[in-house]
């Protein structure tokens, strides 16, 4: 009879021990003459025999003990062995043993994880397929501090755990079972007991794929995709996005042409992005989520890519050849809050263990979501780890960081006596800032030239500041307040326009004081807002010159541009998730006309350095006016480094500026560029023959097209045309 306890192998027959190789496996003994034995202790319910066969051909037959619990011994050298079980009427079951093997997690990893430090944390928890000591299997790692015992269940054992219990690895808090013979495409989950002794079952937080939704189990997976973007790597590594041309195209790919997988999509991406001219691409969030209609923001697979779209290696694929293209790609990130679905990451092991166990700090009143506990280390280095695993296997060249202001402030979105204040008494929530500057600080060390983005809607400061100088490190933040300023102004009719110019102007006192993106986004055009053309006043014909209009002028701005799917051919509906775009409208020859402006306008920006080489230096930018004063014509000049100028000339009203005079930084020949009234586009044709000249005084005389913008470029050897020099 086996000397333990039957308390303790029953159990640890019900998989609820929190250590079973302790009992289960090959483990040491000695016998009455004091030689060492081994004991061979295996699970097998229901067994008719059990028989452990050694790699040296010796066979140990096991005698049942207990509740399944079977025990034999083994004389000399330990070995390894597997299995042999017969059934009653059943064949024969041969397998490896799970509780033979040694922990897959090294003492450095165990010392990482510990300290929440571990920048790969991907490659340790989760499941992985590997080969470990001598045998093809697939590892299972889990953080759960709080669980009495964690069991695997999926489809290989039926969905019941009790014969793959995991064990504690001590005070990390993590378990671990190493499972002989299974691969890739195994759907599981984690079955853990609560300190209250319930049993929940979750997917796995580190899960690299999952079920197509609603399903919502996690799979095991093997990634083998080979990358071929190398030479896009080397240039993003000596980049400086800052410096360099960017305008965002964001899309959406479950409605930008519905029914397309990642690698369906890919050439059609590729084609449309590169005959548009963006610079990069922005999805919105690929991690899975279980509701479609959150658009992704309400993640519950922060390491899994949507399987709605197909396998991991696809999506690689789609990012692959966008960068083969020259196009960048940003994903948007959710580190803010996440969803109370029972299944995923909330109370994962029977209490709050990701999220903050403070209500008041902990749920998001607004959203119905949890709010992380950013002062916990292990669920800072989730945070961090995940970033970096977006962009270390998945190769994106930056992240979208959703929400910032709901993590800067602990009373966003709260009344008084909802919200705790910080140990200064103040409402700043100094762990998210912590972790923000060192996720921040982290991926530009890693992963130098990519763009960690801030949509922060508040006047928190230094958000692009760097964060040796207490800033939060972000490259880039979304300038919301040009957003809604500009998007205000432009819906009015042209007609009162001029008595909200500073709408339109204000930017201009702060737009240098980060480093901005100009976003018109997906959220700009849902809930009842509208479509951009929608917005626009008049008739048809002035609406797409609005249209034209504030493009131009939002892409000659100060700062880098992002526009949402669909606006620009000018989509008439309001965009939803559930059904493609308007694609229909680009048969209508004046939205193909818009369609091919935004060509043009791209192509342009990006042939002209003075419009994105200092976007963030207020020295590179002047305000023009005099001697003309018009409240409906905006003109500014921008400057590149080597001292090309280009003016940007805007009239928003619905006439034409006659003998428009403007003080230019320069004498000389002012080519056109762009005039977005041109009959090409759709416009009145309404501009200066293409030419602008400016006297020894520097004073020029030109015509403002209605609702109109003209790009002029100096060209100082230029010769003016005269009546008398032809």
């Amino acid at each position: 009879m086996s000397a333990l306890d039957d308390q303790l192998l029953d159990t640890v027959a019900a998989g609820a021990y929190h250590d079973p190789h302790a009992v289960l496996g090959l483990h040491p003994d000695t016998d009455a003459q004091g030689e060492t034995t081994w004991t061979v202790r295996a699970r097998r319910p229901l067994a008719k025999s059990v028989t452990a066969v050694f790699a040296d051909g010796t066979e140990v037959p096991l005698e049942h003990v207990r509740s399944g619990i079977w025990e034999g011994v083994r004389f000399g050298d330990p070995g390894s062995y597997h299995l042999v079980t017969t059934y009653q009427d059943a064949p024969d079951y041969v397998a490896d043993d799970p509780y033979r093997h040694p922990p897959v997690l090294g003492e450095l990893d165990m010392h990482l994880i510990r300290e929440g430090r571990h920048e790969e944390l991907w490659n340790v928890l989760g499941a992985h397929v590997r080969e470990h000591d001598g045998a093809w299997g697939t590892s299972f790692t889990v953080w759960a501090p709080n669980a009495r015992a964690v069991r695997v269940v999926g489809d290989f054992n039926s969905w019941d755990g009790q014969g793959h219990a995991m064990r504690s690895m001590g005070s990390s808090g993590v378990w671990e079972l190493f499972v002989p013979a299974l691969s890739a495409g195994t759907t599981y989950k984690f079955q853990l007991q609560t300190r209250r002794g319930d049993w929940v079952i979750k997917a796995d937080p580190m899960a690299r794929w999952a079920e197509v939704p609603p399903a919502t189990a996690s799979v095991v997976v093997d990634t083998s995709y080979t990358w071929n973007d190398e030479a896009w790597m080397a240039r993003r590594a000596k980049s400086q996005p800052v410096s360099e041309p960017m305008s965002v195209y964001e899309l959406h790919l479950g409605s930008w042409r519905p029914g397309l997988s990642y690698r369906d999509a890919a050439d059609q991406i590729v084609d449309y992005v590169t005959a548009q001219g963006f610079t990069h691409i922005e999805f919105l969030p690929l991690a899975e989520h279980p509701f479609g209609g959150s658009w992704g923001y309400q993640v519950t697979g922060y390491f899994a890519p949507t399987s709605r779209f197909g396998h991991p290696d696809d999506l690689k694929y789609l990012i692959d050849r966008l960068h083969q293209a020259g196009i960048g790609v940003i994903m948007d990130w959710v580190p803010g809050h996440f969803p109370k679905d029972s299944f995923a990451l909330a109370r994962f092991d029977g209490e709050a263990l990701y999220e903050h166990s403070d209500p008041r700090r902990g749920e998001h009143k607004d959203w119905g979501t949890y709010i992380f506990d950013y002062g916990r280390r292990e669920v800072r280095n989730f945070l961090v780890a995940n970033a970096l695993y977006w962009l270390e296997e998945f190769h994106v060249d930056g992240l979208r960081v959703d929400a910032v202001a709901s993590m800067l402030y602990l009373d966003y979105s709260r009344e008084e006596g909802e919200w705790v204040p910080n140990v200064h008494g103040g409402r700043e929530n100094l762990e998210a800032i912590s972790f923000l500057q060192e996720v921040n600080a982290t991926a530009y060390k890693r992963y130098p030239g990519i763009a960690m983005i801030a949509e922060e809607s508040t006047s928190f400061p230094g958000v692009t500041a760097p964060t040796n100088r207490a800033g939060l490190g972000f490259g880039f933040k979304w300038n919301m307040g040009w957003m809604n300023d500009s998007l205000q102004y432009i819906k009015r009719d042209p007609m009162y326009r001029s008595h909200h110019e500073g709408e339109l102007s204000f930017s201009f006192v702060y737009a240098f004081s980060e480093n901005y993106i100009l976003p018109i986004s997906h959220d700009e055009v849902v809930h009842g807002k509208g479509s951009l053309f929608a917005r626009m006043p008049g008739d048809h014909w002035q609406k797409l010159a609005n249209m034209r209009a504030f493009l131009a002028y939002m892409w000659g701005h100060p700062g880098k541009q992002l526009l949402f799917q669909g606006q620009e051919f000018g989509q008439m509906s309001e965009w939803s998730e559930g059904r493609g775009l308007d694609w229909w409208m680009l048969d209508q020859p004046s939205h193909a006309q818009l369609h091919g402006f935004v060509a043009t306008l791209n192509r342009v920006y990006r042939e002209h350095s003075a419009l994105w080489a200092r976007d963030s230096d207020s020295a590179a930018f002047t305000r023009l006016g005099a001697p003309s004063w018009n409240p409906n014509v905006i003109a500014f000049a921008r400057r590149d480094w080597h001292g090309n100028t280009i003016v940007v000339v805007a009239n928003f009203s619905g006439v034409p500026v006659y003998d428009y005079e403007l003080d230019l930084p320069e004498s000389g020949v002012w080519h056109e560029v762009l005039n977005s009234d041109a009959q090409e586009y759709g416009g009145s044709g309404v501009g200066n023959l293409g030419v602008v000249a400016a006297n020894d005084e520097k004073r020029a005389t030109m015509i403002v097209p209605p609702l109109g913008v003209l790009w002029l470029r100096h060209d100082p050897q230029a010769h003016i045309p005269s009546p008398t020099r032809g």
